[in-house]
């Protein structure tokens, strides 16, 4: 269930296209953000720093996936407990 949600996602996210905000460096190269994920890069050139925050994109979603198979291995349950009639007859 839980790779059927990783996969629905990447693919989502994929589909919907991976923008990021390009801006020059004040000490020079560029800085470039992820619009949708906690991911920045930079680089000496436009194309460097492009290269560079699509690797930081895929180590992200590389993170992530691990993450969630991880969490996959846990079960949720739920338990019903009857309440001793002691603790009933002081609610009363």
């Amino acid at each position: 269930m839980i790779a059927h949600l990783l996969r629905y996602w990447v693919v989502s996210w994929q589909l919907v296209g991976n923008a990021v905000l390009l801006e020059a460096a004040e000490e020079g190269g560029f800085v470039v953000k992820s619009t949708e994920l906690p991911v920045a890069s930079q680089g000496e050139t436009r194309e460097e720093a492009l290269r560079n925050i699509k690797e930081a994109i895929e180590g992200y979603l590389e993170v992530k996936a691990q993450l969630l198979k991880r969490k996959a291995k846990v079960e949720k349950a739920e338990v019903v407990v009857e309440a001793p009639s002691a603790l009933l007859a002081e609610s009363c």
